[in-house]
């Protein structure tokens, strides 16, 4: 109740500040720009009844604030964060295989095992040159794969925010913390077309408030994107190279045996290599989205070779009915391979690097790892500030021999950044059924609600025998200057 409380007094603070000052230019210290954002969200989880605190409650607050200077031929940006995490859950782990009990266990694991955490770090603190047509950023800097353009058709640019961003490389953007990059960003943009290279390392945060730090996983990207019109649609393709690096010589996820995993400790050398097309099509009876992303990975798994992949194939409609609600329906299918034998040399699970898994698992219990995921959703836009959305998918195991997996990448450097529970053979994991309302109330303050519920399957029920039925519920408020 204290955290609730808490979170209480804060959204009112935020929504008053918002409301006095809604019409406040930007905030300028001579030729240096000003602006932050204040995020505040409480979370309700509800995970599968386990030994441990599977049913609690937690505030976890973003502050920031950034300082900016443009000049002819460079620009420069500081951003510190300053996330508050209050109330976390002392008693959401559960012995193995139940584990870590919904994301409050891990803020708590990550910090030390206290229930009130905070810190101050440099989110983002670059030097960037401009030219004509290119920009070389340096330093500490946020990317995401996939959004290299910025398309000007509304329903393009949604679906790559939503369908096709951070898929592999993300800021783990739901989290508290969040995550950026140390190294170089190389772009080349020629109106309709893009080129980018990035070579980097991740920070430290996600759930570990201390941001100052990095996680010694470098990895290097390329990829050539472009925006087209044919006829009465727009489109745009990419095609995309990542290397990823892993010395740290920790124990591995995966679903091999426990003796072997123990001195399987080399390093990960994995090259992923894909693609995606996005084309909005304008219609008679309204407009019709296509979409389409994989990849495929090779390389090193320790001592295993690596061999896996992944896609995804979407389709949506815009009927030209009930304008005022201004509908959208969409519908798709997303595989990712699994390990079927854990005996052999092969690692054939596929694996998300370093993405943001609550883009695509919106109640966040799974990712994109060993995954079948079919799914449908209805989208109301009665207004352009309000958009409701509901969701339901139903998800399977690509292979019950190997895990179910969660998590996003690397956070810590003693941390593997991904989590594993056995199957046992099955592969039913269960059904997603979630509700979601944004409301951009001014130009500077929104507000988000969001409810899922699981109707766990086979997989879960061995796991969670005493009910395999979880809840996932926030509100967020988000203010920005």
């Amino acid at each position: 109740m204290k955290s609730f409380f808490t979170a209480v007094v804060t959204f009112a603070a935020i929504g008053s500040a918002a409301i006095a000052q809604t019409n406040v230019d930007d905030l300028h210290i001579g030729s240096v720009s000003v602006t932050g954002s204040v995020l505040e969200r409480y979370e309700a989880w509800g995970w599968f009844p386990a030994k441990g605190e599977s049913a609690y409650g937690y505030s976890g607050s973003l502050l920031q604030v950034a300082f900016s200077q443009k000049a002819q031929g460079f620009d420069w940006t500081i951003d510190f964060a300053a996330p508050i995490l209050l109330d976390l859950p002392n008693h959401a782990q559960a012995p193995a295989p139940q584990g870590t009990l919904g994301l409050g266990g891990n803020y708590y694991s990550a910090n030390d095992k206290q229930q009130f955490a905070a810190m101050v770090f440099p989110k983002q603190a670059f030097f960037r040159l401009d030219g004509e047509r290119s920009r070389l950023q340096m330093g500490r800097f946020e990317f995401s794969d996939g959004k290299e353009l910025a398309p000007k058709d509304e329903t393009l640019a949604s679906l790559i925010q939503s369908r096709i961003a951070e898929r592999l490389i993300g800021t783990f953007g739901f989290s508290d913390v969040r995550r950026s990059f140390d190294g170089l960003h190389y772009d080349y943009s020629a109106g309709s077309s893009d080129f980018t290279a990035v070579a980097a390392v991740p920070t430290r945060g996600v759930f570990q408030t201390d941001g100052w730090g990095w996680v010694t996983t470098p990895f290097a990207y390329t990829s050539f994107s472009k925006t087209l019109s044919i006829g009465k649609s727009n489109a745009e393709w990419r095609v995309f190279g990542l290397f990823y690096n892993d010395d740290r010589g920790i124990v591995k996820t995966d679903n091999s045996p426990a003796q072997f995993a123990a001195h399987n400790l080399g390093g990960i050398d994995i090259g992923t290599f894909g693609g995606h097309y996005v084309q909005a099509i304008l219609t008679n009876i309204g407009i019709i989205d296509l979409l389409g992303w994989g990849a495929l990975q090779t390389g090193k798994w320790g001592s295993l070779t690596q061999r896996s992949g992944a896609g995804s194939a979407e389709a949506g409609l815009q009927p030209k009915i009930l304008p005022k609600l201004r509908p959208w329906l969409r519908a798709g299918y997303f595989y990712s391979t699994g390990d079927n034998n854990p005996n052999d040399n092969v690692h054939g699970t596929f694996f998300a690097v370093l993405y943001t898994p609550r883009a695509y698992a919106r109640f966040p219990f799974f990712n994109e790892m060993n995954n079948r995921d079919l799914f449908g959703e209805v989208m109301l836009r009665p207004r352009k500030d309000l958009t409701f959305r509901s969701d339901v998918h139903q998800l399977k195991l690509a292979s019950g021999n190997d895990l179910w997996y969660s998590g996003g990448g690397a956070y810590q450097p003693w941390t593997f950044g991904y989590t594993g529970r056995p199957a046992h053979g099955a592969t039913d994991l269960g059904m997603l059924y979630d509700t979601s309302a944004d409301y951009q109330w001014t130009k500077s303050f929104s507000l988000g609600l969001y409810f899922g519920y699981v109707q766990g399957g086979k997989v879960i029920e061995q796991i969670y025998p005493a009910n395999s039925d979880a809840k996932f519920g926030f509100i967020e408020l988000n203010y920005k200057f």
